[in-house]
């Protein structure tokens, strides 16, 4: 593997020990300290279509930090430490997958090829999976990372960067009347792990299936199936939504005997396991609906009044969906609701960037599926399907911290494929003898980029 490639492997292959090490998510804007060193000593530096609108994002996220100390109708809360800490890491973050995106655009195909990118999420997808069965069976789990010990109180006692840095195996909640474990390891929270696995899982098809030979297939075989056990004891109604939209698509786009048989095995594995019961009790406990509707209702209204840059952060509402007193207190510190853009990306969106923000997001991620709809490759149609299911999670998902980055690789491996699509596997296709003549050196000097 060649030099300039070791960040992106870095971030993917070694995502436990980054977890393990309590920064996880965060480990995105480690790395991108040695991608941008890579993209400076490129220049120039190519850009993607459409990249000018996460550009603008990140540069109204700036502005809106003016709003910080504000607090829109219905809502309160000071200019804490924790507001300022959650502010400062959106702001890393965002800058750092823009970093991402255009140091995998700029490395050539011979560097990083796409085959090599696509099995690189693969084996997250093995760590996802891993994860979520530690998770279902050792759902205590958990210790003090090595940057927890090293942070401050102030800071590392904050609930949010506590979140991020403090590795466990489970969320504990109360979703069907009793206590029930949700994976979550190795990512922030439970629902960042559902949206996480259903993006990998397409990606580990394409990489570990399409192009896989006879092991790799086996693997396939065994994984999908130990996957099912941590995705149903998700009690993850959004990830259950997204893989049906992911059947959907494949129907849709010419696929139909791979969606039946896969529907098949997996009614066949609900009916004969207990896992049938566990779904049909989540379906029958959505006990979060109300709090959801509360929260996206008071968002909207409090993104009214700062339509254009937003308030920089999330706010804590007055109130909740039934009461007015509710709230954290020194008896009671985890009672209260989640605070306002906490229940998806859209309206995360929309109280630290304004209705002008939220414009920004959808469009950048909507223009790359107009753009790309016509690949018809492996990549390609795996692509698009990302940038369906991302659309579909702004409106139930956090994208930050770690599915974000999941969401940009692949509009990277998108970008990519359009300067060299990589096609069927050669095991699939019948081999032709090739009637063109060698390609010309180019003239331009610029050699490099011709299979970039």
């Amino acid at each position: 593997m060649r030099p300039a490639v070791w960040p992106i492997a870095a971030l993917l292959a070694g995502y436990p020990i980054w977890w393990a090490l309590g920064l996880g998510g965060l480990s995105i804007v480690v790395v991108a300290v040695p991608m941008a060193v890579v993209l400076w000593r490129r220049r120039p530096i190519r850009v993607p279509t459409g990249m000018g609108l996460w550009m603008l994002l990140l540069a109204g996220y700036a502005i809106s930090a003016l709003t910080l100390a504000e607090n829109p109708p219905g809502t309160y809360g000071d200019l804490s430490t924790g507001r300022i800490l959650g502010y400062l890491m959106r702001f890393a973050v965002y800058t750092a997958l823009a970093v991402m995106v255009l140091y995998l655009g700029n490395l050539t195909h011979e560097e990083l090829p796409q085959l090599t990118l696509v099995r690189l999420l693969g084996v997250l997808f093995v760590t996802t999976v891993a994860g979520g069965l530690l998770g279902v069976f050792a759902p205590g789990f958990q210790f003090t990372a090595p940057v927890e010990m090293l942070l401050p109180e102030w800071i590392g006692g904050n609930s949010f960067v506590s979140n991020l840095i403090h590795p466990t195996a489970a969320q504990m909640q109360h979703v069907l009347g009793h206590a029930s474990p949700r994976p979550e390891a190795p990512f922030e929270w439970a629902n960042a792990w559902g949206s996480n696995i259903s993006v990998l899982l397409v990606w580990f098809l394409v990489g570990w299936w399409v192009y896989g030979g006879p092991l790799r297939r086996v693997a396939v075989a065994v994984l999908l199936p130990l996957a099912a056990i941590p995705i149903v004891y998700s009690l993850n109604r959004g990830l259950w939504i997204g893989l049906g939209l992911s059947a959907a698509y494949l129907a849709f786009r010419g696929r139909p005997l791979v969606v039946g048989t896969a529907v098949a095995l997996a009614g066949t594995a609900l009916v004969l396991s207990p896992l049938a019961t566990i779904v049909g009790q989540r379906l029958d406990n959505p006990h979060s609906n109300d709090i959801r509707a509360f929260t996206v209702s008071s968002t909207v209204r409090a993104a009214a009044s700062s339509p254009v840059i937003g308030y920089g952060s999330t706010r804590n509402a007055y109130g909740n969906y039934s009461t007015i007193t509710t709230g954290k207190t020194e008896w009671c510190p985890t009672c209260g609701h989640p605070p306002l853009g906490s229940d998806g990306q859209l309206w995360l969106t929309l109280i630290t960037q304004g209705f002008a923000g939220a414009a920004l997001y959808v469009g950048f991620f909507l223009g790359a599926l107009r753009r790309f709809w016509h690949d018809r490759s492996p990549i390609g149609q795996a692509g698009t399907l990302v940038m369906i299911l991302v659309l579909f999670y702004m409106f139930v998902y956090d994208g930050l911290v770690s599915a974000l980055s999941l969401y940009l690789i692949s509009f990277a491996l998108l970008w990519r494929n359009s300067a060299q699509p990589l096609g069927r596997h050669p095991a699939q296709r019948p081999a032709r003898p090739s009637t063109q003549r060698p390609a010309r050196p180019s003239r331009t000097g610029n050699a490099r980029w011709a299979h970039g």
